[in-house]
């Protein structure tokens, strides 16, 4: 059993910076990769920023130069920098963690980026 928990949403001014945390807890034995993801209402989700157990990192074209994901492997952890927020950055994100065949999602955390 594995779980996921994310942290770090809430509301913010366009402008502004959030960090979102992700920990993965459980019958951990090699993360392959892991990730966040968002979804806006009446869209489907989409991948906004990846990071394998290495230093690969992927990134989502509208995030690109603003957001920064980075990783912990000793406590299983993954963050997400968000600078310079945008209104269209609102979205529920959710984090990913991949193990193996398996993927694991955590409940999501809501960001808001309004005035």
């Amino acid at each position: 059993q594995v779980q996921v928990v994310e942290s770090g949403g809430g509301l913010v001014q366009p402008g502004g910076s959030l960090r979102l945390s992700c920990a993965a807890s459980g019958m951990i034995f090699s993360i392959n990769a892991m990730g966040w993801y968002r979804q806006a209402p009446g869209k489907e989700r989409e991948l906004v920023a990846a990071i394998t157990s290495g230093v690969g990192t992927n990134y989502a074209d509208s995030v690109k130069g603003r957001f920064t994901i980075s990783r912990d492997n000793a406590k299983n952890t993954v963050y997400l920098q968000m600078n310079s927020l945008k209104p269209e950055d609102t979205a529920v994100y959710y984090c990913n963690v991949t193990l193996g065949d398996f993927s694991y999602w955590g409940q999501g955390t809501q960001v808001t980026v309004s005035s």
